[in-house]
């Protein structure tokens, strides 16, 4: 049986391929989250006591980890946290039971984007870190005169126990070289990398991604070096990484501005073998260019290999086979208008409405974090009355 009448909700679904599970989305910058079965159901609501940034990731102990929002500084003279550019800035993370209620909160204005929460129990996030005089002069490329009052910014991570105790940080500006890790030219100067993922490998060392320098990076957590870097001239404005069973990095690679496919956009997901530095599978849709995100965005490798991949600026997320065919895709119906960190681009860049996800994860009915979990999409009646099953 494959469900393929709606506009938005769930489109497609074929059940004999599809990995079963539950969804979890959450639309760019609302206050919720939701979880939905294959069927397009909204089967469970977080309301956030802050406004969220960017996405929560459902912990095996049922809890939701997210970032909230906070507002940029009023102040013009305010410099410990930048006023411009698309960092994902949030003002700290917070941890919610499956009812809601607040379980846990650290606040930093600088963290941005996202967050991991370790096996130890603590919990790592990237945060802006300001780059000095001397050598934000010489950051390469990027677009003149587009740095922040002057200043521009990079990334550093910190790692902090359940009693919100700094027990590591590392910062990039000591692993990076301007004359190497180069700017993509189309990119604001007060942004030299943008950091917008993490994970605590099996090794204990930490996978992250740099957007604006098309470079992914593993650290080695007990010295801070950089061990592997790879993606440049491979892939463009990448996200969200995550290590593979085999070993391999499966990655969203946004695609925008490519250097190597003349003035052509478009999105794909990419499993690239570190050892090798050779991608070993794809998915990009034929033409290439009718599926893209040029920001946001993640894809999930599920347990029948199968992989989700979320086209965030669309609000898309749809389930692939290894051999690309589509079996399960979603259209996120909650719109709302569209606020942008950077000021004065609403009308520039066109965006009224926004059904924006920047990433969806999907779990299994057996995860940790669903035991003894009620799922009827009873609970929600009203919303899919209005959004679950009805023909748009």
């Amino acid at each position: 049986m494959s469900i393929f009448w709606r506009k938005h909700g769930v489109r497609l679904y074929k059940p004999e391929k599809a990995c079963v599970g539950y969804t979890l989305i959450s639309s760019h910058t609302f206050n919720d989250a939701w979880l939905l079965d294959m069927e397009g159901n909204y089967v469970h609501r977080w309301t956030f006591p802050y406004k969220a940034r960017n996405h929560g990731v459902l912990l095996p102990n049922g809890n939701l980890l997210y970032a909230m929002a906070a507002p940029l500084p009023a102040d013009e003279n305010d410099v410990s946290v930048p006023r411009v550019g698309s960092w994902g800035t949030g003002g700290g993370l917070l941890e919610v039971s499956w009812e809601g209620n607040l379980v846990w909160k650290h606040v930093d204005k600088c963290q941005s984007h996202s967050f991991y929460r370790m096996r130890s129990g603590n919990t790592i996030y990237p945060r802006v870190v300001r780059v000095p005089d001397d050598i934000a002069r010489k950051v390469r490329s990027g677009i003149p005169g587009t740095e922040d009052r002057g200043m521009i910014w990079t990334d550093g991570l910190r790692e902090v126990t359940p009693d919100n105790k700094i027990v590591w940080e590392w910062s990039a500006l000591d692993h990076l070289d301007p004359d190497i890790h180069i700017m993509c030219p189309l990119s604001l100067r007060a942004d030299w990398t943008h950091m917008n993922s993490i994970e605590e490998l099996p090794d204990g060392n930490i996978l992250t991604n740099f957007r604006n320098i098309s470079s992914t990076w593993i650290i080695d957590k007990a010295t801070g070096k950089v061990i592997w870097d790879w993606g440049r001239g491979e892939v463009s404005h990448q996200h969200a990484p995550t290590m593979l069973d085999n070993g391999n990095i499966l990655m969203f690679d946004n695609g925008m501005h490519r250097q190597n496919d003349s003035l052509m956009c478009y999105s794909r997901a990419v499993e690239v073998n570190p050892k090798t530095n050779k991608i070993e599978w794809e998915y990009k849709a034929d033409p290439p260019q009718s599926f893209y995100s040029s920001l946001l965005a993640n894809c999930q490798r599920l347990p029948n290999g199968n992989t989700l991949i979320c086209e965030a600026m669309r609000g898309r997320v749809f389930e692939v086979t290894t051999d690309g065919e589509i079996v399960w895709e979603y259209m996120n119906p909650f719109y709302r208008p569209h606020t942008s960190p950077f000021q004065g681009q609403r009308s520039l860049l066109g965006w009224q409405t926004s059904n924006q996800i920047f990433r969806a994860y999907r779990y299994t009915p057996d995860y940790a974090g669903l035991k003894g979990k009620d799922l009827s999409p009873e609970n929600l009646k009203w919303v899919n009355q209005l959004y679950g099953s009805e023909v748009y």
